[in-house]
This record gives structure tokens, C-alpha cells and sequence, in this order.
């Protein structure tokens, strides 16, 4: 790499961190679930109440990688932990140590904010990045599995219940 710098998201990158959102989930294959809007991941990092925050990372000026995170609680650990939504570098620059030196300045953050875990997903078939995590020390855990509701279903169980 030439020149690189990982810094804390400012407003101004959300146009090129809502463009690596998209090359994201076409690299996931999940195009069709991606409805988010540069405007409200703009209100989610830098909004009246903002519920994430965001790294990039910068080769000669340009972002190349993002990693969006947010803090959550363990009531077993009793601790907040760092819970990384996403982590993307951009195909030419992977393996170049990039994402290795983005998972270390997360890993910094969570011990500077006394996090008991850092923590994140990742897609089963993505046989590359679990390799890649388990290097860094990572343990890929069995036995969860995610559990999701949303749009109609979400609206159901939200609503009082018809007796």
C-alpha cells in the first residue's frame, strides 16, 4: 500500500462509504434485500442520535475500506461489547494487509472502551474470511445462529395481540 490511513468516519466520506455498502452486498449476493439510503446511513452515523460508528481507511486520498460498528452490552459479561455490522476492503486491495489493520484498530477500540467482546458475523460460505478471522484469533462460533424479524412480521408482533 502507498500511503494508507485508518481514521474515524467523518460526514463528509458517507457518499463513499454508502458506495462500498453497495459493492458489498453485491459481493454478499444480497443485492435484493439492500434498501438502505446514503441518508439515513448518514442520520445513523452523524444524525440527531446516532446508533453506529464508522472507520475508513484511506490509500493516496481515496476510501478504499469501511468498517461499521456499534456498541452493545453482554448481561453475562456485564460488560458493553463492539459489535462490527461490516468490514469491506475493496477486491484490489485485499491481501495487500488492510483488513488485518482494520480488525486491529477495532480490537483497540474495544480494550480503549473496556469492552468485554468484540464480535461480528460472517457468511458461511465465505470460506476466505472465516479463514481469515480464525488466523487473527477469532473463534467462528457453532452453535448460534441469527435470529431476525422485519418488515410484516416485525409490524405483527409489534402490534397488541388479538385476543
Amino acid at each position: 500500500m502507498m500511503s494508507t490511513q485508518i481514521r474515524p468516519a467523518a460526514p463528509a466520506d458517507v457518499g463513499a462509504i454508502f458506495s462500498l455498502m453497495i459493492e458489498l452486498a453485491e459481493f454478499e449476493k444480497l443485492m435484493h434485500m439492500f434498501i438502505a439510503t446514503e441518508a439515513g446511513v448518514h442520520d445513523a452515523l452523524f444524525g440527531a442520535r446516532p446508533c453506529a460508528e464508522a472507520l475508513v481507511a484511506e490509500e493516496d486520498g481515496r476510501i478504499v475500506s469501511y468498517a461499521l460498528f456499534f456498541q452493545n452490552y453482554s448481561t453475562f459479561l456485564g460488560k458493553r461489547g463492539l459489535y462490527l455490522e461490516d468490514l469491506y476492503v475493496k477486491p484490489g486491495i485485499r491481501g495487500s494487509g488492510l483488513g488485518t489493520k482494520m480488525l486491529r484498530a477495532l480490537a483497540a477500540l474495544a480494550v480503549e472502551r473496556q469492552c468485554g467482546r468484540f464480535e461480528w458475523t460472517v457468511l458461511d460460505w465465505n470460506v476466505n474470511a472465516i479463514g481469515f478471522y480464525e488466523k487473527m484469533g477469532a473463534t467462528v462460533l457453532p452453535d448460534w445462529r441469527i435470529v431476525r424479524i422485519t418488515g410484516d412480521a416485525l409490524a405483527t408482533l409489534a402490534s397488541p395481540a388479538v385476543v
